[in-house]
């Protein structure tokens, strides 16, 4: 059992969507999701060691005495004995803590986003989200962007600079205004339309998306961080996750 200033796992942060419902139970695979995308309720390590030895976590409220939820791959049974169909979508998370470096005007031969990664792997810099431009066929050069933790930004900028010459890119930009938002489900796998549905929630919001990646059971996009909030609210609503009970309670100020 792990204690917490929250009921519980939620479909997002309560302090952003007052609306959101707390999850009876979520499976390890897409709470690691959850947590590796900036759910703070669970660190990601408490995750990954539940899972490796099975053992189910029980996230629960300091402040109250409300079943949690449970964390754990066993299916549920309702009262009849038949087993409970689990959400398409988990939950929406998001993460502040990120930035984004794009490398431009790379020359697009065998070996030369090998390098660049080198050189940021050499820092000590972890990367999450890459994406590649299609090479200007005039010029043969192409860009590429990724995002990292905020808090080594410098490291990595200064790493590549340091090897400009080697890896013969033109310009590199550094961006530390924006927003990761991640929606996690396990239905994802076999369920169509749910990216479609994502994309048109937040072109409905008026939110432009500069990267996309995804997994079996996660799709995150990096939009403006000014928008974040509220690109968070119009996901969570589309995929009808808010709740139609009470407003859920963050106790403590933190949410962790």
């Amino acid at each position: 059992e792990i204690y917490t200033d929250v009921d519980g796992v939620f479909t997002a942060d309560p302090r952003i969507v007052p609306s959101a419902r707390k999850l009876d139970r979520i499976s390890y695979d897409e709470m690691l999701e959850m947590a590796a995308s900036g759910a703070k309720v669970l660190v990601l390590r408490c995750v990954e060691y539940a899972r490796r030895y099975d053992v189910p976590v029980h996230v629960r409220s300091s402040f109250s005495t409300r079943t949690g939820t449970l964390v754990t791959n066993e299916a549920q049974v309702n009262e009849e004995g038949e087993l409970v169909e689990q959400p398409i979508i988990a939950g929406v998370a998001h993460d502040r803590s990120e930035a984004k470096i794009t490398v431009a005007g790379v020359p697009d031969v065998p070996g030369k986003a090998a390098r660049i990664f080198e050189v940021v792997a050499g820092a000590g810099v972890n990367i999450d989200m890459i994406v590649q431009n299609v090479s200007a066929a005039a010029t043969g050069l192409t860009d590429i962007s990724f995002t990292l933790p905020a808090a080594d930004g410098s490291k990595a900028t200064a790493a590549l600079t340091e090897h400009q010459p080697d890896i013969g890119f033109t310009a590199l930009q550094y961006d530390d205004t924006i927003g990761k938002l991640s929606l996690v489900g396990a239905g994802m796998r076999s369920h169509p339309g749910v990216s479609a549905k994502l994309f048109a929630a937040l072109s409905d919001a008026n939110i432009n998306i500069e990267m996309i990646s995804t997994s079996e059971i996660r799709i995150s996009v990096v939009t403006r961080a000014d928008s974040l909030d509220d690109a968070v609210r119009a996901v969570h609503t589309a995929f009808e996750l808010d709740s139609t009970e009470d407003e859920a309670v963050v106790y403590g100020g933190t949410g962790r």
